[in-house]
């Protein structure tokens, strides 16, 4: 069941699972990503290992608040927000969850979050977990074929944007792994179901691209710390997981042959090995 709670001065909707005396972990999604791109089968093996797991929708996508009337921001000009607000809003979700700290992992965009979060309320994180991310947008630029997907016109319409995503995911997805083409589009209908807002997608690639680089700042992280990226990533290359690993001190790099820029399957039961020895230690 989606939980819409106020954060940050926004709403933030959510969905949890396991146990709630369980240890507290958040999921952060990435750039244009709702919730149940955490799909519920790796939460629930997650939950399994003993976390109580909340899967959110960052500001601009799926159930949380949109900023509509900020518009698409223009190219030079500032952006409406940054990642530290989206940290903030993080910060707000475990206020309203009564969690004073958290296992804190985050994915793509969703790593530079958790890495804000870690940054800015230092005594919220008890772990990070970074999965294919970076310390900065110039630290491992995409290649040009990644580039251009994730630079396309959005789709009009729903058709449309089932087709876009399978042609997405063909081009920034694991090629060690099976292309999923009816999950993939399945995931798309659900999300255009939920909300479809191609705006707020353009206003949280504004935050990333004027929220600087991380790597000096990272160095103040001082809770045990975990890197997993595919070698095989087009969108944000491994040398983005390698910095991160390097930035923060003692983190712990995993990196896997033929992943791409999403979480194959067949690899949850290894991230959930990797994040529980991390939450458990």
């Amino acid at each position: 069941m989606t939980t819409r709670v106020a954060a940050n001065g926004i709403e933030i909707a959510y969905e949890s699972f396991g146990s709630p005396s369980g240890r507290p972990l958040l999921l952060i999604m990435g750039l244009g990503a709702q919730l149940i791109q955490w799909d519920e089968g790796l939460c629930e093996l997650l939950a399994e290992q003993g976390h109580h797991v909340v899967r959110f929708d960052n500001r601009d996508v799926g159930l949380s608040t949109h900023f509509h009337d900020l518009g698409v921001p223009a190219m030079g000009t500032p952006s409406p927000y940054l990642l530290d607000d989206l940290a903030d809003d993080t910060a707000g979700l475990m206020d309203a969850l009564g969690w004073p700290a958290a296992h804190v992992v985050g994915a793509s965009m969703g790593g530079m979050i958790a890495q804000t979060l870690a940054i800015r309320h230092p005594a919220r994180v008890l772990t990070l977990t970074s999965i294919m991310s970076t310390p900065g947008p110039s630290v491992a630029p995409p290649t040009e074929a990644a580039s251009a997907v994730l630079m396309g016109r959005p789709a009009a319409d729903r058709e449309a944007v089932l087709a876009q995503a399978v042609q997405t995911w063909s081009v920034i997805g694991s090629p060690g792994y099976e292309l999923d083409r009816e999950r993939i589009a399945a995931m798309a209908g659900l999300a255009y179901d939920r909300c479809f807002d191609p705006a707020g997608t353009a206003r949280q690639l504004a935050a990333i691209m004027r929220s600087g680089d991380r790597t000096e700042l990272l160095a103040s992280v001082a809770v045990p710390a975990l890197v997993l990226h595919g070698e095989a990533d087009p969108l944000v290359p491994v040398a983005g997981g390698r910095a991160t690993a390097a930035a923060i001190p003692g983190a712990r790099l995993v990196t896997y042959p033929g992943m791409g820029h999403d979480l194959p399957r067949a690899l949850w039961p290894d991230f959930v090995t990797e994040i529980t020895k991390l939450t458990s230690a």
